[in-house]
């Protein structure tokens, strides 16, 4: 299964981010190994962010999104990609325990 987690930071030892659409790391897993990290694009700026972080994360097939809250308008928009999503806290190692 491949899962982003939005973080703080760019590695696992990072805690999880408590903004889906405005964290500042994508952390992409597969199989539970670390297979690629973004720097979001839609971390700062305009209106937006999650519908751009939800066709972004989408496009590169991930099933889960991780954070600590998903807004109304990214939520809609990864139900809309079939795209799953958790609201989670904590240190991004202890999720994946």
């Amino acid at each position: 299964m491949k899962i982003a987690i939005a973080t703080l930071n760019e590695n696992l030892n990072s805690e999880i981010s408590p903004q889906a659409g405005r964290a500042p790391y994508y952390l992409i897993l597969e199989d539970g190994e670390l297979k690629e990290t973004i720097k979001n694009p839609f971390a700062v700026g305009g209106g937006g962010a999650g519908f751009g972080v939800a066709k972004m994360l989408a496009d590169k097939n991930v099933e889960l999104v991780i954070a600590g809250q998903f807004g109304g308008n990214m939520k809609g928009a990864l139900e809309e990609r079939g795209v799953r999503y958790e609201e989670k806290s904590g240190m991004v190692e202890d999720c994946l325990k």
